[in-house]
């Protein structure tokens, strides 16, 4: 699989992640609002360490042109 990502998306979407997470396992917010984002925050991380985003796959958009 080629990926689709170039390395500041990847650390942003990996900072945004690490955020998330810290905001559901410090109780910050309400239950259903935190299972939420705990979902969000490991797609993020899962895509960001893959460098693969099925979305951009979907819309046809690519980051890394040159390559």
């Amino acid at each position: 699989m080629k990926t689709n990502m170039l390395n500041t998306d990847r650390t942003i979407r990996f900072l945004v992640a690490f955020a998330f997470a810290i905001l559901y396992f410090t109780h910050l917010t309400p239950a259903s609002i935190g299972i939420g984002i705990l979902v969000v925050s490991v797609a993020f991380w899962i895509t960001s360490y893959i460098g693969f985003s099925p979305l951009y796959w979907l819309f046809g958009h690519r980051e890394n042109k040159h390559k």
